[in-house]
């Protein structure tokens, strides 16, 4: 496994690119201004040892051997050993709406958005715990089984789109049913479902199911998306952007729940929370899982690495000599 030991260093890497784009507008205004000065022939007569090739390859050795340096200072590693390690764990699932009306755009820049950089937030949050996802609308798909790869959580979470729902609804109770299934047999009290949605066309199932769940020990949490006041739900067609249309060519209005979201977490034991909390959901669902039981798990972690930032240390600093003895000038052949 790879990683950098100290990237916070890799910060530095912007002023490379700065000095980069310095240059490359300097080398642009040298080149204008020596085109007003004369051709290029009568240049080469009036400064024969000017050499805009030399100036080029002493900046090119300038930023590498930068680019290294500050690779080297972030100091690279390679996993050399891997060893089975105990931890203490939670089982979370997240099940994220992705119903249409999550495009709802009554929080900016929509309810999905803003569900998902929540969710992609919440896991890291919760790093250490094992994750789950899963998707819901018409139906509910499981979309990654309970891991420790905080990794995949967020390349699912970030794909997340309106158009991996066949059918149209909020299925939440077949969420809960789906995460029920997903664990394993056994004690469920280190157990927790958190929900995310606008609570909008749930199945009348939701309430039947949360209170399945609370007997066997799962603790479901909600988070609502979106407003009381509602906003129009936005629709891609061959004409442009229109809003969704019922039956009668009315203008469809969709709107928070919060009662049912309220609802839901009570009777799964759990908390509700609105999005408009912002960080403050973070926090208070960390302190809620960290609360619950744990159950040892077995993992499998690199618990020594190899440093590499020698090699490049090295490299580096011969970019820097070579650039040192190398003149901006052109040596000129002088003829007695």
């Amino acid at each position: 496994m790879f990683r950098f030991e100290n990237p916070q260093h890799l910060i530095l890497l912007i002023a490379v690119l700065v000095i980069f784009l310095l240059y490359l507008g300097y080398s642009f205004w040298q080149k204008r201004s020596l085109a007003n000065v004369g051709n290029e022939d009568l240049l080469k007569r009036l400064i024969p040892n000017f050499s805009i090739l030399r100036q080029r390859w002493k900046m090119a050795l300038t930023l590498l051997s930068l680019l290294f340096l500050i690779s080297a200072l972030a100091n690279p590693q390679w996993g050399a050993k891997k060893e089975k390690v105990k931890a203490q764990s939670s089982d979370v699932f997240i099940a994220l709406d992705i119903s249409q009306s999550m495009m709802a755009e009554d929080i900016s820049p929509n309810r999905l958005e803003r569900a998902k950089r929540l969710t992609q937030n919440l896991v890291k949050s919760l790093r250490g715990n094992r994750i789950g996802i899963i998707l819901f609308a018409g139906n509910a798909y499981l979309q990654m089984p309970l891991s420790n790869d905080a990794s995949a959580a967020q390349m699912f979470i970030s794909s997340a789109n309106t158009n991996q729902a066949t059918t149209q609804g909020t299925a939440i109770g077949e969420a809960i049913e789906l995460a029920l299934k997903a664990y394993a047999e056994g004690e469920a009290i280190q157990r927790a479902l958190i929900i995310i949605t606008d609570g909008e066309n749930h199945d009348d199932e939701a309430m039947a199911k949360v209170q399945e769940a609370s007997e066997v020990g799962l603790n479901i949490f909600t988070i609502g998306v979106g407003t009381e006041e509602g906003s129009f739900i936005p629709v891609k067609s061959a004409s442009g952007n229109q809003y969704k249309r019922d039956d009668k060519g009315e203008l469809v209005k969709s709107i928070l729940n919060p009662q049912l979201v309220r609802d839901l977490a009570s009777a799964g034991g759990g908390k509700h929370y609105f999005i408009q909390e912002g960080n403050e959901i973070l926090t208070d669902i960390k302190r809620q899982i960290d609360r619950l039981e744990k159950q040892e798990v077995e993992q499998r972690s690199f618990t020594d690495y190899e440093s590499y930032f020698q090699y490049l240390l090295g490299i580096g600093l011969i970019f820097f000599i070579l650039e040192f003895f190398i003149s901006p000038k052109r040596k000129v052949r002088m003829i007695s």
